[in-house]
């Protein structure tokens, strides 16, 4: 098991960093705070999670161990494949995931992409104490959130579209939480932003 990587970034896009590890260029599907804090030419250093199936080996990077864990614990989840699991992570982060599954918040579940009410009732019985309490996890951001800029917003774009969603619907939810004074400036937490104004609805 690939459990981190660290190594010079030779390609980046908003979804996904080639990663040079000995010689070896290994393609990681980010999650938005692991990639927003990633630039080419500079050195990466990722948690990792590999997903194997029968057609595929896919490698997925994430800024901290929190999220890697959540990421894997997620997973255990009727129902809850990579794709879906990478959306908890992005919308909610390790925290946010396991207040709303400890308080049965299903309105918080349902602002995840892919999550109904039925669904977000299963998330909270699957994986009720499975998750780090919140506030323990690591990687936690702090800090009054600063005014967005354009490339954040132009990253975030990005990464709704390879999510899954329409560029148009993309760019307009994120012009919309943009305008907000307090929207926050990292791609993370804008994302968060975008998901919860989009409402699941693609």
């Amino acid at each position: 098991m690939i459990a981190s990587l660290r190594g010079p970034v030779i390609a980046l896009d908003a979804g996904q960093a080639v990663i040079e590890c000995g010689g070896v260029g290994l393609a990681v599907t980010l999650s938005p705070a692991a990639r927003d804090g990633l630039r080419e030419g500079t050195e990466a250093h990722l948690m990792t999670h590999l997903v194997v199936r029968e057609d595929s080996l896919t490698l997925y990077g994430f800024a901290n161990r929190a999220e890697r864990d959540t990421f894997v614990t997620a997973q255990s989840a009727p129902g809850v494949g990579p794709r879906l699991a990478l959306a908890l992570v992005a919308t909610l982060g390790p925290e946010g995931l396991s207040r709303a599954v400890a308080s049965e918040d299903l309105a918080t579940l349902t602002r995840v992409p892919g999550i109904g009410r039925k669904g977000a009732q299963k998330l909270v019985l699957a994986l009720s104490g499975k998750l780090a309490p919140a506030g323990s996890a690591d990687g936690a951001e702090a800090g009054a959130p600063a005014p967005a800029d354009s490339a954040a917003a132009a990253q975030v774009s990005a990464a709704l579209e390879s999510l899954g969603w329409p560029s148009q619907l993309a760019a307009q939810a994120v012009a919309k939480v943009s305008a907000d004074r307090a929207a926050p400036a990292d791609v993370p937490g804008l994302l968060r932003a975008a998901l919860r104004e989009l409402g699941g609805t693609k």
